[in-house]
């Protein structure tokens, strides 16, 4: 393989395109029966733009997609995209107040529902949004076909005939994608299209030992380099993947790219279930799955998994958090063929920046998550004088540089000049490097945890407890969980006249209090009352003795 790789100047559409092309025939996507081929995902996603030119979208304007997978996130994101407008995937699990604000962030114009996520949306109000479309319940997504009133169905937005749109420059926005980012707060990073063709290229290439090429119409293609190939390199316009990551979450909505360049078939599982999600990769003969270890916990857990293995999988991937040794192992028993691949990557980085590589003479160290990704700087800096660098071996905060680091915060500069400096994201993980140039993953600055593979800030969780009127003070620790890999647990000081008096009661009370404000992978698991919180001669409160003293 070439050490860099050439870039097309395109948009995420033309991925599209060019796979419609090369592979028309080839099923793109599979939602229970329903499916659709290259050819006819590239034709609904046209249509669809053109409906949204045709009801006033233009060019640049914010359009929502707040609905769970299905068959018509693809159709309706491409859609958004080929018109021109702006992707902001917004958690269809969060609550009305936080999806206001998310809206509102973004500055929506209009919004993709689904029945069984629409009440939220219309909870959170429409002000603002000059069309709400919802779509239709589906095999993975289910719901009520009953659409609510103001609302237009998406079979409404298709009926016009495709044609092309505006040709949209590699430099416009494409997503406005929320994560919590090193603060907590909620904030949209600012992705482009050139920065997602980036990526889906970078790891593609990656793993399907090819280079990138363009066809006459200007859609993107794999190109093999055969000599590179190796038993596990995934064949362009070959295999099946099982998809259950969120499509709003940056690891499914650019995934989702990554598997279109590569003319995969995606076989879509909805909410997981490991017997559901075992029975798929059977029937259908996946050759590639991905996930979390939380996830991975449940499924090697399951009674469906006992005694069972998926030969025809050749690749797992793992993203998310560190996968332990034990699970690695159990990995091996279900999928006897297939090479475990680990990355890391950030939403302020499209999606991905290292990837463990496919390569059976030369496996990636257990613990590693790889080598930074085609055309990707890493430097692991010192916390306190963050221009230097600290040896090979030793521990600071990964810094990463490449046509993937996006353009910012939306709206935010200032939060933007603090994480973006000279072209370098500075990622606000922790991690060290290897001689050869491996990269390990210790731990998070600002203690933020990770919930089956979800960021959860413990200074939002703090802000919100804080606000009930028990409480006096409080402290969110990330603990082990064997199913989760982290859950937050929460040290609270109540107040003299809290009623219900500390105890049982007023935990679940506080509980009850922080999960009606946040989406359910943000709650609050535990709460433990102290009399007073260890602190520092500053008084800032010592987390780490929380997490020493912390008894399961």
């Amino acid at each position: 393989m070439p050490a860099r790789l050439s870039y097309p100047e395109a948009s995420v559409g033309d991925i599209l395109a060019g796979s419609a092309r090369r592979y028309p025939d080839r099923v793109a996507l599979r939602d229970g029966d329903d499916t659709l081929t290259y050819a006819e995902l590239h034709e609904q996603a046209l249509r669809f733009a053109r409906g949204l030119r045709e009801r006033g979208i233009t060019e640049g304007d914010a359009v929502a997609l707040h609905q769970p997978n299905s068959l018509w996130f693809p159709v309706t994101y491409y859609g958004i995209l080929l018109a021109g407008a702006v992707v902001a995937p917004l958690n269809p699990t969060l609550p009305p107040a936080a999806l206001r604000a998310q809206l509102d962030e973004a500055g929506a114009r209009a919004a993709v529902t689904h029945p069984a996520t629409a009440p939220a949306l219309i909870a959170a109000g429409t002000d603002g949004l000059e069309l709400v479309a919802v779509v239709p319940p589906s095999a993975v997504a289910p719901g009520d076909p009953a659409r609510p009133d103001g609302t237009v169905p998406l079979a409404e937005l298709l009926a016009g005939d495709p044609e092309p749109g505006p040709r949209v420059p590699p430099d416009a926005v494409a997503h406005l994608s929320f994560t919590g980012g090193t603060t907590g707060r909620s904030k949209a990073v600012q992705v482009l299209h050139r920065h997602v063709v980036a990526n889906c290229l970078q790891f593609t290439c990656w793993r399907a030992a090819a280079v990138p090429a363009v066809d006459p119409g200007g859609g993107i293609f794999l190109d093999p380099v055969a000599e590179a190939a190796t038993e596990y390199t995934n064949q362009p316009g070959q295999g099946v993947s099982i998809a259950v990551a969120p499509f709003f979450h940056a690891m499914g909505l650019v995934g989702q790219s990554i598997g279109v360049l590569a003319g995969l078939t995606s076989v879509l599982a909805g909410r997981f279930d490991p017997e559901r999600f075992l029975e798929l990769a059977e029937k259908f003969e996946a050759t590639q799955i991905a996930g979390s270890p939380a996830l991975f916990h449940a499924l090697l857990a399951a009674p469906a998994a006992q005694g069972r293995a998926l030969p025809a999988v050749r690749v797992v991937n793992s993203g998310a958090a560190p996968i332990d040794t034990t699970t690695l192992r159990a990995l091996r028993t279900l999928f006897p063929r297939a090479c475990v691949v680990e990355g890391y990557g950030l939403t302020e980085a499209t999606m991905g920046v290292t990837s463990g590589i496919v390569d059976p003479d030369d496996p990636v160290p257990i613990g590693s998550v790889g080598l930074p990704v085609f055309d990707t700087e890493i430097e692991i800096r010192d916390l306190v004088q963050t221009g230097s660098r600290v040896p090979d071996g030793e521990t600071g905060e990964l810094w990463a540089r490449g046509p993937q680091i996006t353009a910012g915060y939306h709206g935010h500069p200032e939060l933007t000049a603090e994480q973006f400096v000279d072209g370098w994201l500075r990622t606000g993980d922790l991690a060290r490097c290897d001689e050869r140039g491996h990269v390990y993953i210790v731990g998070r600055a600002k203690d933020m945890l990770i919930y089956k593979g979800y960021n959860v800030y413990p200074g939002q969780l703090e802000e919100i407890l804080s606000g009930h009127p028990a409480v006096a003070q409080v402290s969110v620790i990330g603990v082990p969980a064997a199913d989760a890999g982290e859950i937050p647990a929460a040290y609270v000081v109540a107040r003299p006249d809290a009623s219900p008096a500390p105890g049982p009661a007023l935990a679940e009370e506080l509980m009850a209090h922080v999960s009606a404000r946040v989406a359910p992978y943000q709650r609050v698991r535990e709460v433990r009352f102290l009399e007073a919180l260890p602190t520092s001669a500053a008084g800032k409160v010592l987390k780490a003795e929380l997490r020493r003293a912390h008894k399961p």
